[in-house]
């Protein structure tokens, strides 16, 4: 089976009904996609779908065959990272960093699709991913930042 990753080509051995999440981390060795919860509930292993956030600990293989995938190693633009990277870096938002990697695709998302986003927007865009540390008040002036970067043009 072969898979679009990050703008790659991989074949893996997958079977069709494997979870994405284990053929990314365990076959080819992309593990900044966590594993949370195991059952699409906390947003760790948020990963893009053709620009959409999806849930790879609960999404078999066969269902984004033929599809483009970008994972938070493929966020970055060369040795740039990508606006939300920056913000989260920039406000110390990462504290024990296990949801990070699905706060910051979540939010990419939501980005990408609406830059000029809301404060409520956010709340609710973002409302599916879970941090255990409790980090979301700098979550969100980091994702707040970021949509104010994409807005102009930087990162």
């Amino acid at each position: 089976m072969k898979l679009n990753i990050n703008g790659n080509t991989y074949q893996t051995g997958a079977e069709p009904n494997d979870l994405l999440l284990w053929v990314l981390r365990d076959e080819l060795g992309l593990t900044g996609t966590k594993f949370g919860c195991g059952i699409g509930y906390c947003g760790s292993c948020t990963v893009h779908v053709d620009g959409k956030p999806m849930r790879a600990c609960v999404t078999p293989v066969q269902a984004v065959q033929n599809k483009n995938i970008r994972t938070i190693e493929g966020l970055k633009k060369g040795e740039t990272l990508h606006p939300v990277q920056q913000a989260f870096v920039d406000h110390q938002v990462l504290q024990c960093g296990w949801c990070m990697s699905g706060q910051m695709m979540q939010a990419a998302a939501l980005l990408e699709q609406q830059p000029g986003i809301s404060d409520e927007e956010l709340l609710q865009g973002m409302s599916g991913n879970f941090c255990r540390c409790g980090s979301y008040v700098r979550i969100r002036e980091a994702v707040l930042d970021a949509a104010k970067r994409v807005r102009e043009g930087r990162s």
